[in-house]
């Protein structure tokens, strides 16, 4: 349980001569920010994080901001978290690194919430959805960057509100800081609605968190999140999807190069042999496990995939290039959570498939599109990654370079890594059968189609409909 209470005079100043310099950078930053709020509202894990607490922030602080009416900025209340980046430097909760890397993970989250009539105090939810977010990063180890997006999927204040989900950009006011543990950055919480998260997953989260900025209901150019907004910005600017959006992705494609997903892949060519079928997801009774090199490699496909390159490329399969930025204690956003024994690299098998089912869950399966039309068509990859295991399905065009499916063998599996690559136009239109699955609390509906792929149209059509009981 969290408790709201004020700092105490003499931290906020610095005087207290132990205090931990990674919180006295991050305090140091808000006091050029709000000097005249030596003594703000603070949300604080009674039971820290690091004595076993369920909370990872130890503080957010929250600041009433009074905009700048000459840039036409509402009042808001802004809120900044404490305790992702490495307060301490005692290894309590980051491993310290030295001052030359980032500072824990290396950012803070903030928020900025429009400011009501009538309002005198902070409203404290937003603490739990950082405290939220915090949680989630703790726990997959998994980092955020500007651009990105989370699909939460439930009103952000959990009223009735249309603001259900989120992007992340740099906080328009928070400077980067250097601290003796590290570089610590500012990541501000932008709320948005459904189909403007569905269209920046579709084209890029910069892209639309710009053309935000440029109507100010919808934030403005700090980007202050209302949660009262009843309109997107397609709403009141209609002009935008097609104008803007639409033509990003036939000019652009999309930026968002892979996600966590629920999927998984059959071989159709012939039923599992024996245990060292490289489609097994076993090995005697431990479930398999990416390699390290299989990890770096599916890392590396997402990291590029973010970079508008002028060809695409995977990193060689047998390359020896590792990844020195981070700490080698911290595990990257794709490294499997289990316990099981990693399969060696060289004794997994590149399989050629002859055909494969993929199945997806609805959200994953309606990303196919943005894969297909803002990722393959201009010469990009697209990758999803199981949230359950270590499989992973990678879609490649010609113009990627590296990948272990080729022209001649479309679909190629390597342990419970599936590369499905897209055939140029001279070559024969190839078939893949995907299942989107439609959960319920009482049903299970399922759609099966055929996609057909040749020359980046695609064309399906339903050949199953089928219910089960959950």
């Amino acid at each position: 349980m969290d408790e709201v209470r004020p700092t105490s005079g003499a931290q906020a100043h610095g005087l207290v001569p132990l205090f931990p310099p990674g919180l006295q950078a991050i305090y140091g930053e808000c006091r050029r920010l709000y000097p005249e709020q030596a003594n703000p509202l603070q949300v604080t894990a009674i039971v820290k994080y690091w004595l076993g607490g369920p909370d990872p922030l130890d503080y957010i602080s929250m600041y009433r901001n009074t905009g700048c009416p000459a840039q036409d900025i509402q009042e808001h209340w802004h809120y900044v978290s404490f305790g992702l980046s490495d307060l301490y430097g005692d290894n309590r909760v980051h491993e310290f690194t030295g001052p030359d890397g980032p500072s824990g993970f290396g950012f803070e989250l903030t928020f900025r919430l429009k400011r009501e009539v009538g309002e005198t105090a902070p409203p404290t939810w937003p603490a739990e959805l950082m405290q939220g977010l915090a949680r989630y990063v703790f726990q997959s180890e998994n980092t955020f960057c500007s651009g990105d997006h989370v699909s939460w999927h439930n009103p952000l204040d959990n009223s009735e509100s249309r603001i259900q989900h989120m992007l992340l950009t740099e906080d328009p006011q928070m400077q980067p800081v250097q601290t003796p543990f590290g570089t610590v950055s500012f990541l501000q919480i932008v709320g948005v609605c459904t189909e403007e998260l569905q269209a920046a997953q579709q084209w890029n989260g910069q892209g639309i968190l710009e053309l935000m900025r440029g109507v100010r209901v919808a934030g403005g150019p700090w980007l202050i999140t209302d949660m009262r907004r009843g309109e997107t910005i397609f709403d009141i600017d209609p002009h935008l999807q097609q104008e803007r959006v639409d033509q990003g992705i036939e000019t652009e494609g999309s930026n968002l190069s892979g996600v966590s997903a629920k999927c998984v892949w059959d071989d159709l060519s012939r039923p599992p042999e024996d245990e060292e079928d490289s489609r097994s997801i076993c090995i005697g009774s431990q479930p398999r496990r990416l390699s390290d090199k299989d990890t770096e490699q599916i890392r590396e496909t997402l990291r590029k995939g973010l970079e508008f390159n002028s060809k695409a490329a995977l990193p060689p399969i047998n390359g020896q290039k590792q990844n020195h930025e981070r700490p080698q204690s911290r595990k990257d956003s794709l490294e499997s959570e289990s316990s099981a024994a990693i399969v060696p690299h060289e004794l997994v098998r590149t399989r050629q498939l002859e055909s494969v089912h993929l199945k997806f869950n609805q959200e994953s399966g309606t990303l196919l599109p943005l894969c297909l039309r803002g990722r393959l068509l201009h010469g990009r990859h697209f990758t999803y990654k199981s949230i359950h295991g270590d499989t992973a399905i990678t879609f490649v065009s010609t113009g990627v370079e590296g990948a272990f499916a080729t022209e001649e063998h479309p679909y190629a599996a390597h342990g419970p890594w599936l590369q499905v690559k897209k055939k140029s136009p001279k070559k024969p239109v190839f078939l893949v059968l995907f299942s989107v699955w439609f959960y319920s609390a009482v049903w299970i509906f399922y759609l099966v189609y055929s996609f057909a792929f040749s020359l980046f149209r695609l064309n399906y059509q339903r050949s199953t409909v089928g219910q089960k009981r959950s």
